[in-house]
């Protein structure tokens, strides 16, 4: 059986630590390895956020180089929104 045509595919994994001066990229990649990291992070309970165009700009930093000063603004806010999903979810297991 074939699979259907998907659009090419790829995700970057980034890391964040409050000692870091800025995120960094820690994986990337293109078709089944964009899969894997996919699978990764959701078998992991990370959430996926969805960005063609930040991912664009994020697939040019190299492994485990943190994100240039032009790129804060846009993960600032991607990360604002991680943290209201996971206070979303904190409050609902409070019930």
């Amino acid at each position: 059986m074939n699979k259907p045509n998907r659009p090419f595919q790829n995700a970057v994994a980034l890391a964040y630590n409050t000692n870091q001066a800025a995120p960094k990229v820690v994986a990337k990649g293109s078709g089944l390895i964009a899969e894997a990291i996919i699978a990764r992070a959701k078998e992991s309970g990370v959430f996926v956020h969805e960005s063609k165009e930040l991912v664009s700009l994020l697939m040019q930093v190299d492994l485990d180089q943190q994100i240039p000063p032009a790129l804060y603004r846009a993960v600032a806010e991607l990360l604002a929104w991680l943290y209201r999903i996971e206070n979303m979810q904190l409050d609902r297991s409070d019930v």
